[in-house]
This record gives C-alpha cells, structure tokens and sequence, in this order.
C-alpha cells in the first residue's frame, strides 16, 4: 500500500477571491487622495509596497474558523450600505469571502457596550488568513451609536479607509464612505460612530514586524480633554 501525498497548504494563487481582496485594498491606498500631507502621501505609498509584496510572495492562506459577533447583525445593512456608494467594489471583492471571515473583539477585556456594538475581521497579518509579516489589514464593523474608547498603538501607523456610514475620531471632523483617517504611532484616539447606520471601516497597519506580531490591544485610561484620539 503506498503512501497518500500530503496535502497541500492553500496559497494566494488558489484562492483567488483573496487575491481580489488585497488588490482592492491596493486601490484604495493608490487613488485616495491624501489631502497635500506627506506623512500620509508617505504611508499610502507605504501600504501599497507591502500589499505588493505580499501579491508577488503569493503566501499560505490559513482559514480561521469563521466567527460572528453581535454586531454582525449589523453587517448586511453596512455592506448595503456601502455597495451603492463610491466604495463598491471593494464592497463586493469583501462579499466573496464573507463566508470565512473571523469576526473578533481582540481584547482580554472588552467593555460592555462594545460587546454588542463592535468587532474586527483581518485578512492578513501573521495569524492570516493571508499569512504575512509585512502588514496587517482587516475590516472593523461599528453598530450604529457606538463609542469606541481612547487607545494607542505602539510601533504601528495606522489608517482607516470608511466604506460604509460615518464617524469621527476625536471629535474632530465627520469620516464618510472614501475618506482616510491617519494614526500615527502613539496617537490616542476615540471613534464615535452615527446613530442611524452602522459603520464599516478597513484598516491597514504598518509596523516593524516584532510590532505587528506582538502587538497588545489595550484602551487607554485617560479621559482627559485633549488626550482622545484614534
């Protein structure tokens, strides 16, 4: 009796909805535009380097179990949402793997209202699906009304592209579906979402890849005027 061959581990170039996916986060970060500031030119660039990398590597993909949270009730009405509007086709390269999107918290504690009214999605990072240490990307759903709490990333630059609803971070300035907001390193921020519709956001961060591996999700306990932000 011989041998059956092992089986293969799925990559990039098997799984093509992924594919799709990552070139959609590639286009949002070429043709956004990035309102005359370097910094942000400078990320934008930044990203897209690594999602290029990551095309040309073509790495595993590993599947997590999907997972919902309470707030993916919330998921339908935001891709709705956000298929009509400017953002649509990364809206549906989104749908064709919504079926295997692990929806998380990320926190050992999460407060009670964000029980119900938040959750994240990646698609890659170290832990996959895409499996990379270049960048991580994902999608962050926001039920309608939600505060998300001041909190600050070490090491990381990070950005949100809005694809459905509306936001603001700090209280300064309202975030509609093809806007960009920009996080530097340490940056305290605090999300507040509209209460009439819920928001869909993707994020890409940018980080050594200690960083990206290690990072630790933590809110932050200042409520000081002046020290929210995200």
């Amino acid at each position: 009796m011989t041998d059956m061959p092992k089986p293969t581990e799925a990559t990039l170039r098997d799984l093509p909805d992924w594919r799709y996916l990552l070139q959609e986060f590639y286009e949002l970060y070429r043709f956004l535009p990035s309102g005359g500031s370097d910094r942000i030119r400078s990320h934008q660039r930044n990203v897209r380097e690594a999602i290029s990398r990551v095309l040309k590597a073509k790495p595993a993909i590993r599947l997590q179990p999907p997972a919902s949270k309470p707030v993916t009730a919330h998921l339908k009405r935001a891709l709705d949402e956000g298929r009509a509007d400017r953002m649509g086709k990364m809206i549906r390269a989104l749908e064709s793997v919504q079926s295997d999107l692990s929806w998380q918290y990320g926190y050992e504690k999460v407060p009670k209202p964000l029980l119900g009214s938040y959750a994240y999605a990646e698609v890659t990072g170290p832990q996959g699906p895409v499996v990379t240490t270049d960048i991580i990307l994902g999608v962050v759903l926001f039920a309608p009304g939600c505060t998300y709490p001041a909190h600050a990333h070490k090491g990381i630059t990070e950005s949100y592209v809005c694809l459905s609803g509306a936001v603001s971070e700090n209280h300064q300035g309202v975030y509609v579906p093809g806007s960009l907001i920009f996080n530097p390193p340490e940056h305290l921020h605090r999300i507040t979402v509209g209460i009439n519709e819920p928001a869909l956001l993707a994020y890409a961060w940018i980080g050594a890849p200690a960083d990206l591996q290690d990072q630790k999700m933590v809110f932050s306990r200042s409520r000081r005027a002046g020290q929210e932000g995200r």
